[in-house]
């Protein structure tokens, strides 16, 4: 049973929520604009995803890998190209096991099932490292294209399906943790994930049901967009959820799903200044707000936690390359560097420990726009880049395949010495030097 509490942080959140989300419509709207089209093409064309020219190798071996083919992995067809579904999950479990799931083709949907057209299967696989023995394996039905699985620090993870955020383990049992009055659309967690943000799509009168993750009236605000004319109900609901009491912080109403960066303490939003600036604010969760960071930038900056104490914040050039910068959250800039805008639909994956950081893109022939729209002829490859979260330092760089524009073919261990990749027909893991000092908490 979900505990129906509201403690008086959320009045100081509820303050401050309108503005974070009225950005994060004009951002989740700018990422719609980019183009993927298609040039013709013929037979030969219709390869599999890893038929892409693999111009840059690995700046080291990697130090083992395991076959997936015996697994029941299969690159996925063409056809899933520019689609940005998630097809795999690639996550470790602890140091010496990982779990890999992915999208299981060709197994009969049942008709009798009005959702059928949006089932599919999942199988997964929990590896020992490095034989690559199965331990356990499970095959799920799920019923949409989107993000499933999120690994959490202490060997759990959780899967979302429908209206439902299961719990599981290693074992690959799964157990009931939060359910909601309609589907979950998305989540995110907080670096210590303690928190949970949730988008769900409940509209306007959804009666509520025992036992369902509440939605307190004194927690809610009306949310709405000047950007966005529209008259429909706002059916989409975020919350905020400590997840272990299911204590619930904040409940708004929106029109689509929406970003927002959380830690323990709070959330950052980004507020226009003057001209390209934008203005970083860290708004307490118990009320009051403080400024981070200004940057110039031609687009909404993405802003992510590395860590408890640790935000990346990426803008947008006029030359349409990026601005990557690492900054503390008492405004300390710790690491900057410019990324080429032929690196584009990028995806961060965090350490666990906050001590590096994977970013992966996808390589193209020339930057996007819409007088020079994307198409998947134009993507040479998938690079992974692992960076020290504190100093910047580029650890390491590989390829991945086959492309997954969706991701989840990446992960990092719970030390950050190994980092898994999906490339060339295996698990490639590679093991990494000890990393620097990581920020002190409470910085």
């Amino acid at each position: 049973m979900v505990k129906r509490f509201l403690g008086i942080e959320a009045r100081g959140l509820i303050a401050h929520v309108f503005r974070v989300l009225t950005f994060a419509v004009m951002l989740h709207a700018a990422a719609q604009a980019q183009l993927f089209g298609h040039h013709p093409k013929d037979a030969k064309d219709a390869s599999p995803a890893d038929s892409v020219n693999r111009e840059q190798p690995a700046s080291q071996p990697a130090a083992f890998s395991i076959p997936v083919e015996p697994l029941g992995f299969f690159a996925p067809g063409a056809i899933y190209q520019g689609q940005r579904e998630s097809l795999v999950s690639l996550d470790f479990l602890d140091e010496d096991h990982l779990l890999f799931t992915f999208h299981a083709p060709g197994l009969m949907r049942r008709r009798d099932n009005a959702s059928a057209s949006d089932e599919r299967q999942i199988r997964a696989v929990v590896l020992a490292l490095p034989s690559g023995t199965v331990n356990a394996e499970a095959l799920w039905t799920l019923h949409d294209r989107g993000r499933y699985l999120w690994m959490l620090n202490d060997g759990h993870f959780l899967l979302r399906n429908q209206n439902d955020l299961q719990l599981g383990e290693a074992s690959l049992e799964l157990k009931p943790s939060l359910h909601f009055e309609g589907p979950v659309l998305w989540l995110e967690l907080d670096p210590a994930q303690d928190l949970v943000a949730t988008d769900s799509r409940e509209p306007v009168g959804t009666k509520p049901q025992t036992g369902s993750v509440p939605s307190p009236g004194t927690a809610s605000a009306w949310v709405t967009s000047d950007e966005v004319k529209s008259y429909a109900e706002p059916d989409i609901v975020l919350r905020i959820v400590r997840r272990a009491t299911g204590q619930v912080m904040l409940v708004s109403r929106t029109r689509t799903t929406v970003h927002l960066p959380i830690n323990s303490d709070g959330f950052v939003e980004s507020l226009r200044g003057k001209g390209h600036e934008w203005v970083l604010n860290l708004d307490s969760f118990k009320g009051g707000s403080r400024v981070i960071g200004k940057l110039d930038s031609m687009c909404a900056p993405s802003v992510e936690f590395v860590s408890n104490p640790e935000v990346l914040v990426t803008t947008c050039n006029p030359d349409n390359s990026r601005w990557m910068v690492a900054m503390s959250t008492d405004g300390k800039r710790l690491w900057n560097v410019v990324k080429p805008p032929t690196q584009i639909w990028p995806r961060l994956y965090m350490a666990p420990n906050g001590l590096r950081l994977a970013r992966e893109t996808l390589v193209v022939t020339h930057p996007i726009d819409t007088f020079s729209p994307l198409s998947f002829d134009d993507v040479k490859g998938q690079l992974v880049e692992v960076y020290d979260a504190i100093t910047g330092k580029v650890n390491l760089t590989a390829p991945a395949s086959p492309i997954l524009d969706g991701g989840g073919n990446v992960a990092i261990s719970p030390s950050a010495r190994r980092v898994a990749i999906l490339d060339a027909g295996a698990i490639q893991v590679y093991e990494l030097p000890p990393t620097s000092p990581g920020l002190p908490a409470g910085q």
